[in-house]
């Protein structure tokens, strides 16, 4: 049976005091300490620490929704590695389709930001997407491979393995968003399974995000190549998100 990683980026959403209720009600939830899924989730900045400190203790991973690669310096608004560790974050979200079209962060950016991620032992879950033209062209395996060959060339090939691919088509997200047929969603995560092997020497996880819901999530699980699901508004409540973790681990469980 799979361990899939099951987690949630809250975008630009909440108040401190949902924050906190959301923080408080996963981790009451039989889900906290779970064996069988991975659960991370990823607050806006102001929240991380306190998140991160009404969770410790638990196996729920926290993360941030991106960072700089330096260090420190002047970088006015941003934040460094450092901070982020120090916040309790150990997951670092790099890459989101929506930095990169509305922030310019670019393939070149989001190298320096991987790297500086695991030098600072934390987690970078790498997003990478195609758009619905790149889609519609057939380009979607040829542009994934681009940027997942970039984002992994400035960290050393023995600690690529920390790193993890979060595929999440730019037109299957946000509101609106069409879902992605499972089994083209298992094809492109096949596929990326073995880029991933040819430069860092083993597959690295690949998780799906796009439009993930209740009603699809557990035939997305339980696709051979998909290691897991980054879900977003079914996931902004926390009877949502738990329920997303009970469905998928319980099919797995029945699957096995």
């Amino acid at each position: 049976m799979k361990t899939p990683w099951i987690g949630t980026s809250w975008k630009m959403n909440k108040t401190r005091a949902e924050a906190r209720a959301f923080a408080e009600a996963l981790k009451a939830s039989a889900f906290a300490m779970t064996e069988k899924a991975q659960p991370f989730v990823i607050p806006p900045f102001p929240y991380i620490a306190e998140v991160a400190d009404l969770l410790a203790g638990t196996r729920v991973k926290v993360g941030a929704q991106n960072m700089h690669w330096a260090d420190h310096g002047a970088w006015t608004g941003e934040v460094s590695p450092l901070m982020v560790k120090d916040c309790g974050a150990r997951i670092v979200e790099l890459g989101h389709s929506e930095r990169r079209s509305h922030f310019g962060e670019t393939d070149e950016t989001v190298a320096r930001k991987v790297a500086a991620a695991v030098r600072h032992g934390l987690t970078p879950l790498v997003c990478i997407g195609d758009t619905l033209s790149e889609h519609q062209a057939g380009a979607t395996a040829d542009v994934l491979a681009r940027q997942t060959r970039y984002a992994l060339r400035d960290v050393d090939k023995d600690a690529r393995q920390k790193v993890i691919i979060a595929y999440e088509p730019v037109w299957s997200i946000g509101e609106g968003g069409i879902p992605a047929d499972p089994e083209f969603a298992n094809g492109q995560h096949r596929r990326l399974k073995a880029v991933t092997a040819e430069i860092a020497g083993a597959p690295l996880k690949v998780l799906y995000g796009g439009s993930v819901n209740p009603q699809n999530c557990c035939e997305l699980a339980a696709m051979s190549d998909i290691d897991g699901l980054f879900i977003g508004r079914s996931a902004w409540d926390p009877a949502g998100f738990i329920g997303i973790i009970d469905a998928v681990t319980r099919s797995l469980g029945e699957k096995s």
